[in-house]
Formats: structure tokens, C-alpha cells, sequence
């Protein structure tokens, strides 16, 4: 697993609950190193290894882990780059939703080593989608719920989203958009004014 996934579930657990618990989290998982390098590979057992021991010392279903890993990865000020590369998918939620076929395609343009979910969007009608991702670990389905949950924030959109089970080793997500102006949306421009 590229080490800058295994960085940003680091990051989540250290930001939001504190250095300590990611020393006991190193120490239950018989981690060698004080940090993850982003830059690096690293074997997906270790990343298992990392996650399991999170969800132990946390007293937290994996689930709710991933989904609040989601949610970490759009919401955290340091990580707004990421934010900011995916309104790059259209100037509202739905057009977002429609572009998600498209990123593992533009995460590996900036990126060529790292491994992305591979996603599949069906609109079923022209507010209902449903979301099939596949990715070479266990989780993505919660870890996308809480991502494009913040996104629909971000983008003052009002939907509701759930997971819907796996199919033929897919994770699933349903996404029913019932108004994409319902808030005021987080400032976005996509080019800076020239001056």
C-alpha cells in the first residue's frame, strides 16, 4: 500500500485522538517506526495490521473507523488540496457523482504509483445513483460514504447517502440527491482572478 494512504490513516488517528493513542496503536500492532513515509510501499498486511489495531484501541467498529476516515480526508484543513482536486469534478454534487467513473484515472495523473479505488457510477434516475467500488483492500465502501458525505456538504447539497452491500466483490453505496442548492456550499473558484 502506498505510503501516503497509510500516512493519512496516521494523520486521522493523531489528529482527531492524539499522539497517545497512536503510540498504543503502533505498540498493539508491533509497528518498528515511529511514522509512516509517504513516499514509500508498504505491505498491505502491515496497513491491516495498523487498521485492526485502531479499531481495538478505539472501541470502534471498523465502519464507523473508515467512514470517520472518510470524513478526515475532505474536512481536515492541512488535507484541502485533495479537496480542492476533487470539485475539479463539476461545479454541483450531481456532476461530482458523475465524474467519480474518472478518479483513479486523475489521482494516478498526479500519481502514477498509487493504487486508487476503481469506481463505477449508475444513475438510476436523475436523482438516484448507485456506486460500485473496487480497491485491493477490505473498506472503501465506508471510507467513500464518509468522503462524499463531507463533499455533499462541501457542496451545500442535500443527499442522503448509505451503504448497499457488496456485489460480485464490490463495495456499494446508494446516493439520493434531493436538492443540490439546499445550503450555501464551501467557497470554491476554480481559477484564481488574474490581476
Amino acid at each position: 500500500m502506498h505510503g501516503m494512504i497509510n500516512r493519512a490513516l496516521q494523520g486521522f488517528l493523531t489528529e482527531t485522538y492524539g499522539p497517545d493513542v497512536w503510540a498504543e496503536v503502533r505498540t498493539l500492532a508491533d509497528f518498528r517506526f515511529e511514522d509512516f513515509e509517504s513516499m514509500l510501499q508498504y505491505d498491505d498486511d502491515l496497513t491491516m495490521a495498523c487498521f485492526k489495531a485502531a479499531t481495538e484501541v478505539m472501541h470502534q467498529s471498523p465502519t464507523a473507523v473508515l467512514e470517520d476516515l472518510g470524513t478526515f480526508l475532505i474536512t481536515h484543513p492541512p488535507l484541502d488540496p485533495l479537496r480542492r482536486l476533487l470539485r475539479f469534478g463539476g461545479a454541483s454534487f450531481t456532476e461530482f457523482v458523475l465524474s467519480l467513473d474518472e478518479l483513479a484515472d486523475r489521482g494516478r495523473m498526479a500519481m502514477p504509483d498509487i493504487e486508487m479505488p476503481e469506481i463505477t457510477v449508475t444513475q438510476e434516475d436523475t436523482a438516484s445513483f448507485r456506486l460500485r467500488a473496487r480497491w485491493k483492500l477490505p473498506g472503501i465502501g465506508p471510507i467513500l460514504l464518509g468522503s462524499l458525505r463531507a463533499m455533499a456538504d462541501d457542496y451545500g447539497a442535500l443527499a442522503i447517502l448509505s451503504l448497499d452491500g457488496v456485489e460480485d466483490g464490490a463495495e456499494c453505496l446508494r446516493i439520493v440527491v434531493h436538492d443540490t442548492h439546499h445550503a450555501e456550499g464551501r467557497n470554491f473558484v476554480l481559477a484564481e482572478a488574474s490581476r
